[in-house]
């Protein structure tokens, strides 16, 4: 009884308002209605018959939905894999592995609305990094940069020109030399840690995971925030929680909640603490630490006091953003590398003794040289080869807002493109009939001639926007591997349980334990 006279009210209601307002107001519903149906359905509909025409195949767009159910349903599992175990993509990316598997290496599935064509082809992705297609940017997700941060990777035009010449210096070589003794102590500092944890058995074991991620954050800390490290530690750490929140709100299609913002919160009181702490500081002349904080206020007081546009500086808010992002781009991809390095070679022990072998012939006992870095050879190809097993990041994303075309095929605007990074490292056509296997022998001539295809190999992207911090990490996974190679011997503990799992990058889901012996 009380559906009915809730109904009668509403009917009552509606009669009125149109009663009052009449054709306008009935235009002003329909124009709405034609609005969400054209972006909800006919626009949808336009785009999927214009990639079906030429070639483009794949699921069919559901209304609203798309594909939101089956990527819930193919989520990542986080069950253990066999030891020795490189078979990554079915594992890792199992809707995208079966969207190509199915459709081909050109396919499409639906993000909502949305239509997402998956390019499995180097040549294509090498085209789509290339930086000369204006009609391609970087989509912008607004939970991601709000809470994780808006970085270089994210900026577009003039503004990305000019942040990355700020920021550039800090990760050329001439200032990672300058900075490579910090590596050296950060390392020392981590093999002095362990060698205190060996018991009276002469061997100890370890979860390497948090401890490689602390080494990671120590050394890009003193990189960003100089004598303040500590304080860059703690952002580091809270980002690495809001990640896990983040991907796990992803995978059950909700938005972050309360505490992923309070999270946030004391991220951003942190920075800006340090901010105003250093601007004041620099006000009273004091010297600077020529660290990347100072780089990039430097850049905000000297704009300001040049009246520079705001594209040839940074405001503080890009600042905070910039240092939040860094998280990513430095700490935790490297924490990524030499974790799944260590895990490799316990599994491939003849790996192990070759890279020590190598290690020990260049810089015996010593403290390696940054003038002897280039000579690792073995220690270079087995990086490579992790990072072609196990990339720290999956995918990227692109977004088309002009007609384009790729690879034979005009994209209309509107389109996402999905650059399927861990799928592309392993394809057979690309790697042959061993591509998950260990071997980092197919590295031995460098990356050009790792692969059928030379633009296979994309753990730090390609192009104009490849990783400005490539060289930072391999040097520093080169400096760390060589001190553990040095001072240990190391095996998978017996409570090892292999299986990986992005959480934005690729994550030991019950964390790395190895079983460690001193040489």
């Amino acid at each position: 009884m009380a559906l009915v006279e809730l109904f009668e009210t509403g009917f009552t209601v509606a009669c009125g308002f149109f009663g009052h307002y009449g054709l306008i107001g009935l235009l002003l519903v329909l124009w709405l209605a034609g609005r969400l149906l054209e972006k909800l359905w006919w626009k949808p509909r336009r785009l999927e018959r214009a990639l079906h025409v030429q070639g483009v195949h794949g699921t069919s767009y559901r209304f609203l939905v798309g594909d939101l159910h089956l990527l819930n349903e193919k989520a990542p599992s986080t069950s253990p894999w066999p030891l020795r175990c490189h078979d990554c993509a079915p594992r890792l990316a199992p809707f995208l592995y079966n969207i190509v598997r199915e459709h081909g290496n050109t396919s499409m599935f639906w993000f909502g609305p949305m239509p997402n064509v998956v390019i499995n082809n180097p040549s294509v992705v090498k085209d789509i990094l290339s930086g000369k297609h204006a009609e391609i940017v970087i989509p912008k997700f607004e939970v991601f940069g709000k809470l994780l941060g808006n970085g270089l990777s994210t900026q577009e035009g003039e503004q990305w020109v000019q942040h990355r010449k700020i920021m550039a210096p800090t990760f050329h070589l001439p200032e990672i030399k300058y900075k490579f003794s910090a590596f050296s102590s950060c390392c020392e500092d981590l093999v002095s840690r362990w060698t205190k944890c060996i018991g009276i058995d002469g061997s100890c074991e370890l979860d390497i995971w948090p401890e490689l991620k602390n080494l990671t954050g120590d050394v890009l800390s003193r990189v960003a925030f100089g004598s303040s490290y500590l304080e860059g530690m703690r952002v580091f750490h809270l980002q690495a929680e809001q990640a896990e929140r983040l991907m796990s709100a992803i995978w059950i299609t909700a938005l972050p909640g309360f505490l992923m913002h309070q999270i946030n919160k004391e991220i951003e009181t942190i920075i800006r603490g340090l901010i105003g702490q250093r601007i004041q500081a620099m006000n009273e002349g004091g010297c600077t630490k020529n660290d990347l904080l100072d780089i990039m206020l430097e850049s905000n007081l000297g704009g300001i006091k040049d009246n520079e546009k705001s594209s040839s500086r940074m405001t503080i808010e890009e600042v905070i953003h910039h240092l939040k992002f860094l998280y990513f781009a430095g700490m935790d991809p490297t924490a990524v590398l030499l974790t799944w390095t260590m895990v490799m070679l316990s599994m491939h022990p003849e790996w192990q003794e070759r890279a020590r072998e190598e290690v020990l012939g260049l810089f015996g006992k010593n403290k390696p040289r940054y003038e002897d870095m280039s000579q690792l050879k073995i220690v270079t190809m087995i990086l490579r080869e992790v990072l072609r097993l196990y990339p720290p990041t999956a995918q990227m994303k692109r977004t088309t807002i002009e007609e384009v075309e790729l690879g034979g095929v005009r994209y209309p605007a509107g389109v996402m493109i999905d650059i399927p990074i861990l799928l592309i490292h392993h394809d057979i056509d690309n790697w042959g009939k061993d591509v998950n296997e260990f071997r980092p022998e197919r590295f031995a001539n460098g990356v050009a001639e790792a692969s059928k295809n030379p633009g296979a190999f994309l753990p730090f992207g390609a192009g104009p926007r490849i990783c400005l911090g490539q060289n930072f990490t391999m040097l520093e996974g080169k400096m760390a591997i060589c001190m553990i190679l040095q001072h240990f011997q190391f095996e998978l503990a017996p409570s090892y349980i292999h299986a990986p799992h992005y959480v934005v990058t690729l994550h030991p889901t019950h964390g790395a334990l190895i079983k460690l012996k001193p040489i």
